[in-house]
């Protein structure tokens, strides 16, 4: 390496970014896309530490969606639980449904388990902390395209064939991530300060889940049609599952709707943890 070479140079002000947002967005993406290949190296380093001292290696990102979906089979079966004409055989139903949330609930966790993992890095190295987030992100895609492929193999034996909606799968799954990814970093701030938050965060996923056609069918009045249908994550489940099951997506524009809200949410809470994070590696060196 040249003895001329320069070496980025970082100044601190107290002054706050909020004053000039211009500087702050393009701060915001100037972090993101330099922290891209340390991303990319973090998403390899945990999905091959995640799988490499396994017997059963990538069946781990299925065997809890399809545990789920065994006992609910299992439920309707016996008549314990009586669920409404789904359209579709209930078994795929809610195997779909179950895979789909799986994606969700990855995408939820990872911006807090990747942040806390960090915690020794973030005490030690100034790197474009948007590295923990994408690495995230990149590992829920990579742990989707595994369940994806299993539902696309599961249809196919119910006799129902790829066909223009498989195409749009994709878009969906990112859906899934976006509003994932989204909804964990509002989590992650409080998540770091409050181990609290990682402990109940598994319960309240359950019950939202429930609130959610992914076990259910869409109820047709009453209270429940009302909690599902103001639920955000309603047109994006059932959009997605549309296309996987070649069926007409009802929800489209509401689909659409979430999505662009839920990005204008996600750059905010994305400046609000920029913003947090000095505070919180202090809070975690301490």
């Amino acid at each position: 390496m040249s003895n001329n070479a320069e070496l980025q140079v970082t100044i601190y002000t107290p002054g706050s970014l909020l004053a000039n947002p211009l500087k702050m967005v393009r701060e915001m993406f100037s972090d993101l896309l330099a922290g891209r290949e340390l991303a990319w190296r973090l998403a390899v380093r945990d999905l091959s530490a995640q799988y490499r001292q396994t017997l059963l290696g990538f069946l781990w990102a299925l065997i809890l969606p399809l545990a789920n979906t065994a006992v609910w089979m299992f439920l309707s079966a016996s008549g314990v639980v009586v669920v409404a004409d789904t359209g579709v055989p209930y078994p795929i139903y809610v195997f779909v449904g179950t895979m789909l949330w799986a994606v969700f609930m990855d995408a939820v966790n990872a911006p807090l388990q990747g942040t806390v993992a960090a915690k020794p890095m973030l005490a030690k190295i100034n790197f474009p902390r948007e590295a923990i987030i994408v690495s995230g992100i990149y590992q829920t895609l990579f742990n989707a395209a595994i369940k994806i492929f299993l539902v696309l193999l599961v249809t196919i034996w119910f006799g129902i064939w790829p066909g223009w909606g498989t195409l749009l799968i994709p878009i969906g799954v990112i859906s899934l991530v976006l509003i994932g990814t989204t909804v964990g970093l509002m989590l992650t701030p409080v998540g770091i300060l409050y181990q609290d938050v990682g402990r109940v965060l598994p319960l309240l996923m359950q019950f939202l889940m429930y609130a959610t056609p992914v076990v259910f069918a869409m109820p047709k009045d009453g209270l429940a049609a009302f909690l599902f249908y103001v639920n955000p994550l309603t047109p994006i489940v059932q959009t997605t599952r549309a296309w996987v099951l070649i069926q007409p997506a009802d929800m489209l524009m509401y689909y659409i709707t979430v999505n662009l809200v839920g990005i204008l949410v996600l750059v905010l809470l994305w400046n609000v943890y920029r913003l947090a994070m000095p505070i919180l590696i202090e809070r975690m060196s301490a």
